[in-house]
């Protein structure tokens, strides 16, 4: 009997403190005015005294709410992160412990800013060989933890928050969310974004303690990639399905910034109404971007609808899904 997966809820969270551009201002050289003519952001949410398995764990137990799923129902946990609480061990395992899903396997993904896409991507070929019934996705991030204070060129794009999406596992091919997928990676370009490197050791000392790095990016080469490989690699997606960019009703993309956005609808010819932005309001929260940004825009009801979501960040990391909700 063939297995279908479906996409069941989503839902978002975002921690409570908020800062504006004239905060950030006010700790290093730049503006309000100048913050928002080149990335469109006014605000983020900043997680304080909340680590990213607490953000999983708040959007896990809406899930499961709007769902009416006990925790124990699920099989699968997959949260991808480029903030973890620890190396080791795996977020997704310290959520499971918050929420109660004691019968799930865990593990994280490492995709940054396309996590949500390969998260969700990986779920589906669990839940499409029968063994896993119900499927928790999440993305969750606390880029804040991880900046430089003082870096005008990556601070003031991040903010913290958590989205994801529930995924079942039916009989019912009318059910079926997932058509079609792509998901690239350009190893050559990983130092265009970095995030927490280690310092080698030059000799062994007994005052030796780990060093680690601060987030950095590149902007240019992200934006000179994100507006070139990305608007390609959908229309790639959809030519293989035989549609053209003019049928689908909704571009969920990574909220990198609103000129990005800009930039991939142009290259596609579909008006800036086919693509929901929160980056205005939360910033680039990194591999949450596009599960928030999508649980969003389900508010306004797009059943049956389809939907291409499409995920591009460090790695070089980029992959689309064709879905139907």
């Amino acid at each position: 009997m063939a297995n279908y997966v479906t996409i069941d809820e989503t839902a978002h969270y975002v921690p409570e403190k908020v800062v504006t551009n004239d905060e950030l201002a006010a700790l290093m050289p730049t503006s309000d005015a100048w913050i928002q003519s080149h990335t469109g952001i006014k605000t983020r949410h900043i997680a304080l005294e909340q680590n990213t398995s607490d953000l999983a764990a708040k959007v896990a137990t809406k899930l499961l709410q709007q769902a009416n799923l006990a925790a124990t129902d699920i099989d699968l946990i997959i949260v991808s992160t480029i903030t973890p609480d620890y190396l080791t061990p795996a977020t997704a395992c310290l959520m499971q412990d918050k929420v109660g899903a004691t019968n799930a396997v865990c593990f994280d993904i490492s995709a940054a800013c396309a996590g949500f896409i390969f998260a969700a991507s990986t779920a589906e070929k669990f839940l499409r060989r029968g063994q896993f019934k119900h499927a928790l996705v999440i993305s969750a991030e606390t880029n804040s933890k991880m900046m430089d204070w003082q870096d005008r060129t990556t601070t003031v794009f991040f903010g913290d928050g958590a989205g994801g999406a529930l995924l079942s596992q039916t009989a019912d091919a009318s059910k079926e969310s997932f058509l079609a997928e792509q998901l690239e990676n350009d190893g050559r370009q990983h130092e265009v974004i970095e995030s927490g490197a280690v310092k080698l050791l030059s000799t062994i000392s007994a005052t030796h303690r780990p060093e680690i790095a601060p987030f950095k990016m590149q902007g240019r080469a992200v934006f000179d990639f994100a507006t070139t490989a990305v608007p390609k690699q959908i229309q790639q997606l959809l030519t293989q399905q035989h549609l053209t960019a003019d049928d689908v009703d909704l571009f969920v993309c990574h909220q990198a910034n609103l000129r990005i956005i800009e930039g991939i609808a142009a290259k596609l010819m579909q008006p800036m109404t086919k693509f929901p932005v929160n980056v205005s309001e939360y910033g680039n929260t990194s591999s949450a971007g596009v599960p928030m940004a999508l649980d969003q825009a389900l508010q306004h009801q797009f059943t049956g609808k389809i939907i291409v979501l499409s995920g591009f960040g460090g790695g070089l990391a980029y992959g689309s899904l064709l879905i139907r909700l």
